[in-house]
This record gives structure tokens, C-alpha cells and sequence, in this order.
């Protein structure tokens, strides 16, 4: 895989090496249509100067990247955890990341494989749609984990995953509240454009409803707030807040996440109704706090352990040439606690 140097930018922009290193370090001394080449050349080949190892002999860091877009998810911390354990069996180093929501995580996996010599990188959450292309620019292995769906153009003989259906899976849920005898359920959804889990769940939810024959009320799509931390407790409370505003009747609510659920608990508390008296709720994720709160939350668990240690497992196998990519999908688990009854 061609890992450009800063030697091939030179030749490619037919300029020496030290007038890209001015350009490189945004140095006065330098015509600007010659560094907005140099620059528009190092974005197109994929270049990430490698500062910290300027000098030093270009050695391979026994080490992988985790790339995480929704920390602020606790479904996340206990992933997290078990890859760190399942690293230190293999004597390799983690380096975790936070992605923010508008940051392009290929770009951030570049320059961290780059800079820290991984020889692995595991993406956890977000969304992708990103092109082969692009992502054949990585010169390591990598697995998407709990990622929502993969564009069909991109040949899965480049990458792995590790997933629940979770268009299948919310559809489940949202079956199991139909049958307690809800036909007013509303969802409160996360991210949900493009090929987004947030998306995936949502489509589940209106599987559901139709093939039970229930219309769809638009104004019981509650979609979270965009400025916050999409699948945080504080945005399930303030979005569900502003679902009670619209004063459209409801006797389930079923939230994307379980964070979200939990945050959309306390709202529901504060306006005076009662879990499950006179709301449903759910969530989906299984994190271990949904078994503390008061009601225990009615959730769709997803096999977190399983996951994050297949996740490693067989990142690790294709660093070692030991197998080639898979794309594992699990069965999540329909936990019923006292979040949900049956309608009265």
C-alpha cells in the first residue's frame, strides 16, 4: 500500500524537499500558489508528517488505535474496558481517541497510525460513509465495532465488523411494547442521518408499526439535540422535555439508547408522570446502570463483552495473518424490567 513520504510530495509537486517543509509548517518564505499545491497534493495522497519520529528509525509500535465517536455513551466505557484487558494479554498498548461529531475519523486514523506507528485500529460508534478509496488509504488493519451500516460499494474484503442488527433488533423492541397493547409509542432517536445506528434503530421502530398496521405519527419522532452529545443522559432528558411540549398523546416511549432512556426517565419524572403507569419506557444498549435505576429499564442488551472481545480477537488475527477479514452480526437480548406494562 503506497504510504507517501515527504520526499514522493516533493517529486509529485516538483519542488525540493525543504519547500515542502515550509509549506508543511506554514513558513512566510514561500510563493502561495506553490504551497497551495504542495497542500492540495498532501491531502490527495494521504501524507501525515510524522513529527515525533522525524529523526528516528521507522519502527512499528506494538500498539492499536481505538477510535470512539459518542463517548459520552456509558455503552462505550464498558467496551473500552475489555479491549484495554484484552490488549494487555497480547502485550499491546491501546491508544484510545475521542472523535467529535464533525471530525473525519480517517483522517484522524491517519495521522495517529502515522505518528504512533500502530499496527491496528478499531473504530467504536459513528456512522460511516466514507469511500473505499479513502479507507484503502490506511496502511493498517481495522475493524468497525458497533458502527452503523457500511456502504454496499465498499468491498468487504478490506475491513472487518462487529455488530448487532439493529434495525432488527429495535424492531423487536418496539413489537414487544405493540404487543403490551401500546399503538401510541413514541421514539426518541439519536443521529439519525445517513447509515447512522441512530437511523438503523428509527427504521426498526417504523418496521414494527407497520407490520402491525399502526400509522405512523411524525410528530412522535423526537429527533435529540444536535449541540449536545447525541446519545448522552442530558440530551434524553432535555429532548424528552421538548416531546411534552408538543402535547401529542402517548403511552410508550422508547429511546434509541439506554442513556438517552435514562435521561428521558428524570423528565418524565419531573412532569409528574409515573414509569410505567402511565408511560412505558425503553432503551436499548443493556448498560449495567438500566439494572439500577428506579424502575429497572426495559432494554434490548447487547452481548458488550462478546463484542469487544471478538472485536480484539480478531483484530489481532489479521495483524498476525492468521485469518482475513469477517463481519460478525450477534443477537441482542430482550431484558424486561419494570419500565414497561401492559396498557390499561
Amino acid at each position: 500500500m503506497f504510504e507517501p513520504t515527504i520526499k514522493d510530495i516533493a517529486k509529485i509537486c516538483g519542488v525540493g524537499v525543504s519547500t515542502v517543509s515550509r509549506a508543511i509548517n506554514n513558513h512566510p518564505d514561500i510563493n502561495p500558489e506553490t504551497k497551495e499545491k504542495i497542500m492540495n497534493t498532501i491531502r490527495e495522497y494521504g501524507y501525515v508528517p510524522n513529527d515525533s519520529a522525524r529523526n528516528l528509525k521507522r519502527v512499528d509500535a506494538k500498539a492499536i488505535a481505538v477510535l470512539v465517536k459518542g463517548i459520552a455513551n456509558p455503552f462505550f466505557t464498558s467496551m473500552i474496558k475489555v479491549i484495554e484487558q484484552e490488549c494487555k494479554k497480547k502485550h499491546y498498548a491501546m491508544e484510545l481517541s475521542h472523535i467529535e461529531a464533525d471530525e473525519d475519523e480517517v483522517d484522524v486514523a491517519q495521522k495517529v497510525v502515522k505518528e504512533k506507528r500502530l499496527r491496528g485500529i478499531i473504530f467504536l460508534g459513528g456512522l460511516f460513509s466514507h469511500s473505499e478509496e479513502k479507507l484503502k488509504k490506511l496502511s493498517v488493519p481495522f475493524v468497525f465495532s458497533t458502527v452503523g451500516s457500511i456502504p454496499e460499494n465498499i468491498s468487504k474484503n478490506i475491513y472487518s465488523s462487529i455488530s448487532v442488527d439493529d434495525r432488527r433488533e429495535s424492531a423487536r423492541m418496539v413489537d414487544f411494547l405493540i404487543r403490551l397493547g401500546h399503538t401510541q409509542i413514541a421514539i426518541l432517536v439519536a443521529e439519525a442521518t445517513e447509515e447512522s445506528i441512530g437511523k438503523l434503530r428509527l427504521e426498526g421502530y417504523c418496521d414494527a408499526l407497520r407490520a402491525h398496521g399502526i400509522e405512523m405519527n411524525h410528530r412522535l419522532i423526537c429527533q435529540t439535540r444536535n449541540e449536545l452529545s447525541h446519545f448522552s443522559m442530558e440530551n434524553g432528558y432535555l429532548s424528552t422535555k421538548k416531546l411534552l411540549e408538543r402535547g401529542e398523546r402517548f403511552t410508550a416511549l422508547y429511546a434509541v439508547s439506554d442513556a438517552l432512556a435514562i435521561g428521558a426517565l428524570r423528565a418524565l419524572h419531573d412532569a409528574g408522570l409515573r414509569v410505567p403507569e402511565d408511560i412505558s419506557l425503553a432503551g436499548f444498549d443493556g448498560i449495567e446502570m438500566a439494572s439500577y435505576t428506579v424502575p429497572s429499564l426495559t432494554t434490548m442488551h447487547q452481548p458488550v463483552e462478546e463484542m469487544a472481545k471478538d472485536t480484539t480477537r480478531l483484530l489481532f488475527d489479521i495483524i498476525a495473518e492468521k485469518t482475513k477479514h469477517q463481519h460478525i452480526t450477534y443477537e441482542a437480548e430482550l431484558m424486561i424490567k419494570e419500565s414497561t406494562a401492559k396498557r390499561s
